[in-house]
């Protein structure tokens, strides 16, 4: 199921806030953005923020070949029983097309957050029991126990702002088989000033959540680093910026670390719920 998965999302997928909506009124946009994109060759969109099944539907049924994934939902927010049935509706109606990512979020965005790892298992367990099936669902995996825990029992991992020695370290962990797809910031800006930023000001908010702070501590950086928005030597390693073939090298560098698939999230300051048309027609023409 792994190689059959990883061969239909293909290598570049588009990791988009602003593709999930719960206003009737944006559904021609969302559904007409999808339907580019999956002109434009991307193999799968990845729904960031809070995301579910319902949030895929239109834009399923928008396209033809698209898998559209969650990135992340809440293990926080859905029952894994409703989680289980909804993934399953979806499912019977568009075989293939749904990819169910789950994540523990962070501490600020749930009253309820308590033993993150255990909880997750937990939900995996009840998952299960209601048939939900294991290989059409991904964890937002950073640390070793739950990429391990991705591994076991998920067809892979989806991680969130990482860097191919991150995703090297990954797949050391997953092995070959699972799939291993890393978001990836953009930032369209050969200006080293303007680009670092732009980066800089989309990182602020991550930077208070200790998931990620400590994932960063793990893999090399410093305290010094993550002080006053970033340290250079952090933007440069968690965003691809530059001309085209500065930005090439860096996505394909994820692919060199073992990556299979690369969700890329344009940063160019506009709110996230924008839909950054344009720059993702430039970024298929620079991928192409």
């Amino acid at each position: 199921m792994s190689d059959a998965l990883k061969e239909t999302i293909g290598r570049y997928g588009i990791w988009s806030a602003g593709l999930r909506s719960e206003d009737p009124a944006r559904r021609g946009e969302l559904t007409e953005a999808a339907a580019e994109l999956e002109e434009l060759g991307y193999g799968a969109v990845w729904l960031g923020g809070n995301s579910s099944a319902a949030h895929a539907v239109p834009l399923i049924e928008a396209t033809s070949t698209l898998t559209v994934g969650t990135s992340i939902q809440s293990i926080w927010e859905h029952e894994p029983a409703d989680s289980a049935a909804s993934f399953a509706e979806l499912e019977a109606a568009h075989p293939g097309r749904f990819l169910l990512g789950l994540g523990v979020s962070h501490a600020v965005l749930a009253d309820q957050y308590r033993r993150p790892y255990s909880a997750l298992v937990a939900y995996l367990d009840a998952q299960d029991e209601a048939a939900a099936p294991a290989n059409r669902r991904l964890l937002a995996a950073l640390g070793p126990k739950t990429l391990e825990l991705a591994r076991d029992r998920s067809a892979g991992s989806i991680p969130y702002l990482v860097t191919p020695e991150h995703t090297a370290y990954a797949r050391e962990i997953l092995g070959e088989a699972p799939l291993l797809a890393p978001e990836l910031g953009v930032v369209l800006e050969s200006d080293p000033a303007r680009a670092r930023a732009l980066a800089r000001g989309f990182l602020a908010m991550y930077l208070t959540l200790p998931n990620y702070t400590n994932n960063f501590l793990r893999h090399g950086f410093t305290e010094d680093d993550l002080a006053d928005d970033g340290s250079d030597r952090l933007i440069d390693a968690l965003f691809a910026w530059g001309d085209e073939t500065t930005i090439r090298t860096r996505i394909d560098a994820f692919f060199e670390a073992g990556a299979d698939h690369v969700a890329l999230q344009v940063v160019n300051g506009e709110p996230r719920e924008a839909l950054p048309r344009k720059a993702w027609q430039s970024l298929a023409s620079l991928l192409a």
